[in-house]
């Protein structure tokens, strides 16, 4: 059975605190993205079956919402900021060099499975724009070049 399946025990440690009705979908995604760090299939479909919504409307809230991911992500999560300040002191070269050293595009996770990039509207510390965000670290002031060396530094790393 796939890590990512609600198994007996652990579905019921998720679901316990939430009453099994459609207004639990949201949290109940929620919780379900917390310990597996995604939204598989079969968890979509037993979060529909204990809250008795359609399968359909779970499917549309996890597509909705752009919290919710759909597929396993990498090692480490590269969210590249692009806020007005980031964006005016060159968040847009930051992603270009990222897309090039990582060979993906927006939203993908590289063939190694050791970083999927993503697109914030801001992480919240525009002093140190350009910004961009690993797991939970935030690394500022880039440039294009530093940007390798960010990513060289995260490569094999274990999560924080």
């Amino acid at each position: 059975m796939p890590e990512s399946t609600l198994q007996a025990g652990t579905i019921d440690e998720l679901l316990r605190p939430f009453p099994p009705s459609p207004a639990s979908v949201i949290p109940l995604l929620q919780q379900v993205q917390t310990r597996y760090g995604y939204l598989a299939p079969e968890n979509l479909a037993r979060v529909a079956e204990y809250t008795h919504a359609p399968r359909s409307r779970v499917y549309g809230v996890a597509t909705f919402y752009s919290q919710f991911r759909l597929s396993k992500p990498g090692k480490h999560v590269v969210r590249v900021c692009q806020g007005t300040a980031c964006h005016v002191l060159g968040a847009e070269k930051i992603l270009d060099e990222l897309k090039e050293m990582l060979r993906i595009e927006e939203g993908e996770t590289t063939a190694d499975g050791e970083f999927t990039l993503e697109v914030v509207r801001c992480l919240g510390c525009c002093s140190l724009a350009p910004a961009l965000m690993i797991d939970n670290e935030t690394c500022g002031r880039l440039t294009r070049k530093r940007v390798g060396e960010v990513l060289a530094s995260w490569r094999g790393k274990d999560r924080a």
